[in-house]
C-alpha cells in the first residue's frame, strides 16, 4: 500500500488526511472517494486546471506529465515546479505528500 498525505487546506481538508491506497490508483479518484472535495470542473478529462495539486514529496516517483497536461498547468494559479493535475496522476509505490493550492481558476464554479 502507498500512503498519500494530504496537507491541511482550510477549505478542502482542514485537518489534512493520510490515505492508504493501492499503487495504480488515480489520485483525484482516491481523494474524492475519501471525502476530500477537490474541484474537478472538467470531470477529470484533463481539460482544465481546477484539480491542480503540488506534490511536496514523491514527485520523482510519478510518471512524467504529457504535453497536454503541461500546457494546462501553465495556466494554473500558483504553479510550482512540482505541480500536477491530480486527474492525470497515477499513484506509484512511493508515498506522496500533496498540497491542494489555496486558490483555483474555475470560471464555472457556483461556490465562489
Amino acid at each position: 500500500m502507498t500512503q498519500i498525505i494530504i496537507l491541511p487546506n482550510a477549505e478542502r481538508c482542514p485537518e489534512g488526511a493520510v490515505l492508504e491506497v493501492e499503487p495504480g490508483a488515480n489520485l483525484i479518484e482516491v481523494v474524492l472517494a475519501h471525502g476530500i472535495n477537490i474541484e474537478h470542473a472538467c470531470e477529470m478529462a484533463c481539460a482544465c486546471t481546477t484539480c491542480h495539486v503540488v506534490v511536496r514529496e514523491g514527485f520523482d516517483s510519478l510518471a512524467p506529465s504529457d504535453e497536454l497536461e503541461d500546457d494546462l498547468l501553465d495556466k494554473a494559479w500558483g504553479l510550482e515546479p512540482d505541480s500536477r493535475l491530480s486527474c492525470q496522476v497515477v499513484v506509484g509505490n512511493e508515498d506522496l505528500v500533496i498540497e491542494i493550492p489555496k486558490y483555483t481558476i474555475n470560471q464555472v464554479s457556483e461556490n465562489h
